[in-house]
């Protein structure tokens, strides 16, 4: 049975918002705060339960019972000092519990990780650089950064390569790149891939590697 996390989510603009709904998506049980009551009103279809209060109020925040959440996720993102506040006291009030919170810049994260969160996201950052990966090729249909220059991409199975094995390609030893799976459709095809595998055409790939080396390889 997949385990049901509770997540405290603290800032409901339209980061927060599309989180609370994929989190509903996935059945998570979620608590949502904000000091916007429309804003509140608006998510409540995809929120087990919603407060309107200010975050950056101690014993506001301490009447959430912070401890009981598995994660709690600040996404103000308006407004830093109030997310650097709010990251603070979710440290204070929850002790061992995941703080991650939500950040525009390097100064900012560095203040946030300093001062109560555990891990930062970059929202507008991850989705320029998915964007300019994405649109920069005709080949390219998605890319996933998975830190330390290593991403894995879907990319449009070549032309010369249709009707080849990957043991024939031998990609992972000319190219140091990892084919994981086959789509065709938009659907998995092929999720066990093994050096007997034919690369059938009108096809993508997932395929693993440094951004550097997935360039070479495909050209791209």
């Amino acid at each position: 049975m997949k385990y049901m996390k509770t997540i405290l989510l603290i800032g409901l603009g339209r980061f927060g918002r599309h989180v609370a709904m994929k989190l509903h998506e996935l059945n998570h049980q979620v608590m949502a705060v904000d000091q916007d009551e429309e804003k509140v009103n608006r998510i409540l279809p995809y929120v087990t339960s919603a407060q309107i209060g200010d975050s950056t109020n101690e014993e506001f925040l301490a009447s959430l019972g912070v401890r009981n959440f598995d994660v709690c996720i600040v996404a103000i993102g308006d407004n830093f000092q109030s997310s650097l506040e709010t990251a603070s006291l979710l440290k204070e009030a929850g002790g061992e519990k995941k703080v991650v919170a939500r950040a525009a810049r390097d100064i900012q994260a560095k203040f946030l990780l300093r001062n109560g969160a555990d891990e930062v996201v970059y929202p507008e950052r991850q989705i320029a650089v998915w964007t300019a990966i994405r649109y920069s090729s005709d080949n390219i249909s998605d890319y996933i950064a998975l830190g330390d220059d290593h991403a894995i991409f879907e990319i449009q199975v070549p032309d010369n390569w249709v009707g080849k094995t990957i043991g024939q390609l031998d990609v992972r030893k000319r190219h140091h790149v990892s084919i994981l799976a086959i789509k065709q459709n938009g659907h998995f095809a092929m999720t066990v891939i093994t050096p007997e595998t034919c690369l059938p055409a009108n096809s993508t790939m997932l395929v693993l590697g440094t951004n550097q080396n997935v360039q070479k390889c495909f050209h791209i």
